[in-house]
């Protein structure tokens, strides 16, 4: 029987090394810096009890919790640099039907859904201006999945030529908002970790205020795994990945916390806790008004169109390797494990990934059927984290041009952190988790189909000892 690194070697073509440094944080950054940022922060406060310093700590938190795993995913991308990311550190850990079923989540619900439903938002946030019915909506979606789809068909230096030119476009207005309310905002914000609705908070219950707070700070954060996704492209992938992830991970907490803090230095609390209440979420709008006057809005919403563009552009990017992976390791249809003999892209990966998308797009339920995912790709990061562990017992000779810092320490701690989360996921919705469970074990059903077609032999650890 063959075994999956040998089902590997016989792809055709190969992936083009077209991704630094930069490349890499733009990626990392076009993924999470979407519209979240400017109206998760409300959530936040909502969740705080409205406590500016509750709410900045959290956001800190949030990108701690981030980098914390994305320590962990440094490590296994140096080390393992393979197109796939998240499937390939956990079928090599663990056992191939566990990357099997992160494969099908990433491929059949958590990408496409995803892609999907930033292209839905992106005209959305126009339709204050053009007032496109729900069917136009649709129909400029499907639009831009198929023109991002076509972009990367030519080649993943052209998307992450988009990546990098989108990732400065979208800073500018950003910059322009948060600099300005820094400078020019006279407002004294009283940060204090007491809730602000006048009542007595335990240590313990502020605690707890702030863990859900960070639950909805991550939603903004979310994006940062995907890199691992093109680590075949990644020039030097054993100095660039990690500095690309730590790198990326670490300015975006900056610019989040800024951003928020930004916004307290125009607007009173008083008139921050208005606004909420009234369900005015997207503080950000109201400070470039203040700023800017009536161009303001034009300026924040130039802001949010271009982080969708980017992020969804780097969606088409990165989902669509995951295809690619499994069917290189013999898991999926071989026809996707080929690149463009040209283009060095897998070009069936990302047309189907494309026809999924449109599916989901016109699919009614679309917003439920992503958040069935949230729960089981929390399991995913849970499993990657202490894949780092697996890896280490299993394969101590492999070749680690990077290794985790404070190991293991870290490494317990963002287990930890990622547990508390999953752990929270339950209790808020319970049904979704069950749903997500029987769609992971369902997944498993169809893997000893393609074990058995394919006559796959389970990864030998030996492969992996010199870092082949």
């Amino acid at each position: 029987m063959k075994t999956n690194r040998e089902l590997r070697g016989e792809q055709q073509g190969e992936f083009k090394k077209e991704i630094g440094v930069f490349g890499g944080i733009s990626i990392i950054g076009g993924i999470m810096i979407g519209s979240g940022i400017f109206y998760v922060g409300s959530y936040v406060l909502q969740r705080t009890h409205m406590s500016l310093g509750q709410s900045l700590l959290s956001w800190v938190l949030g990108g701690v919790v981030c980098l914390l795993g994305g320590l962990c995913f440094a490590e296994l991308g140096a080390c393992e640099p393979r197109a796939g990311g998240m499937r390939v550190y956990i079928e090599r850990a663990y056992h191939p039907v566990w990357g099997y079923i992160s494969g099908i989540i990433s491929c059949f619900l958590s990408g496409p859904g995803s892609i999907a439903a930033i292209a839905i938002a992106l005209p959305t946030a126009l339709n204050s201006y053009f007032q496109f019915t729900d069917l136009q909506i649709k129909l400029i979606a499907a639009g831009l999945v198929i023109l991002f789809t076509v972009i990367n068909l030519f080649g993943v230096k052209l998307g992450a030529l988009l990546a990098n030119v989108s990732m400065a476009a979208k800073l500018i207005p950003l910059a322009i908002i948060m600099f300005g309310a820094l400078i020019f905002g006279k407002v004294t914000p009283e940060i204090t970790f007491a809730p602000a609705d006048g009542t007595t908070a335990s240590f313990g219950s502020m605690l707890g205020m702030v863990s859900f707070a960070v639950v909805a700070a991550l939603w903004a954060y979310d994006g940062w795994v995907n890199l691992n996704s093109v680590a075949e492209e990644v020039r030097n992938p054993g100095r660039n990945l990690p500095l690309a992830i730590i790198g990326g991970i670490g300015a975006i907490t900056v610019l989040y916390t800024l951003f928020n803090f930004a916004i307290y230095r125009v607007l009173p609390h008083e008139e921050i806790v208005s606004l909420i209440n009234s369900g005015e979420l997207y503080l950000g709008t109201v400070v470039a008004d203040r700023l800017m006057g009536g161009v303001g809005g034009i300026v924040v919403t130039l802001a949010m169109v271009i982080a969708m563009i980017s992020s969804l552009n780097g969606m088409v990017l990165t989902f669509s390797r995951v295809y690619y992976s499994m069917a290189a390791d013999g898991m999926f249809f071989r026809s996707y494990k080929k690149l463009h003999p040209k283009y060095g892209v897998p070009t069936a990966s990302l047309l189907l990934q494309m026809a999924i998308c449109i599916v989901f797009i016109f699919l009614r339920s679309l917003d439920q059927l992503t958040s069935l995912v949230v729960f089981a790709g929390q399991i995913l990061v849970v499993m990657c984290v202490s894949a780092v562990f697996a890896y280490r017992k299993k394969f101590p000779e492999m070749q680690r041009p990077y290794k985790v810092w404070g190991y293991p320490f870290t490494v317990i701690l963002a287990l930890l952190a990622n547990i508390g989360l999953m752990a929270n996921s339950v209790m808020e919705d319970p049904i979704i988790c069950v749903i997500s469970v029987a769609i992971m074990l369902a997944g498993a059903l169809s893997y000893f189909y393609f074990a058995k077609s394919n006559k796959i032999a389970p990864q030998q650890s030996g492969n992996a000892e010199k870092g082949e």
